[in-house]
């Protein structure tokens, strides 16, 4: 009864397998001699900064904010998509669930613009 799964859970076995080896034998066979130029951070070949070029300080949460309002967003049009999809074949039960997820993303969304995180001031 199991032994369509067989090769899966081989396949499973033999990633685990590798990854364990490669992390065990890595400090046995890397490198051993460093130096200040490998240790530094690269940014495209110039040397680097200290500190951030703009404002001399902390970056600003903003962009933060920006990227986490576009991941709630793309994560909401992943869910969206299948729904129209197959909106016919879900009926009234796709529709009260799909109408409760938009009502959770929307109240997101106002907290978020009532916070303030939508202005670029």
């Amino acid at each position: 009864m199991l032994q369509p799964y067989i090769p899966l859970v081989l396949m499973f076995v033999l990633a685990a397998g590798f990854a364990v080896f490669s992390v065990t034998a890595a400090p046995f066979i890397g490198p051993r001699r460093y130096n200040k130029a490998k240790l530094d951070a690269y940014e495209c070949g110039i040397e680097p900064s200290p500190q951030p070029v703009v404002g001399g300080g902390r970056m600003p949460v903003a962009y933060y904010l920006t990227a986490m309002l576009f991941i709630l967003f793309d994560i909401e049009m992943v869910f969206l998509y299948p729904f129209a999809v197959s909106a016919d074949a879900l009926g009234l039960f796709g529709l009260v669930e799909i109408a409760l997820f938009i009502m959770t993303v929307g109240f997101a969304y106002a907290y978020v613009w009532r916070r303030g995180g939508l202005d670029w001031s």
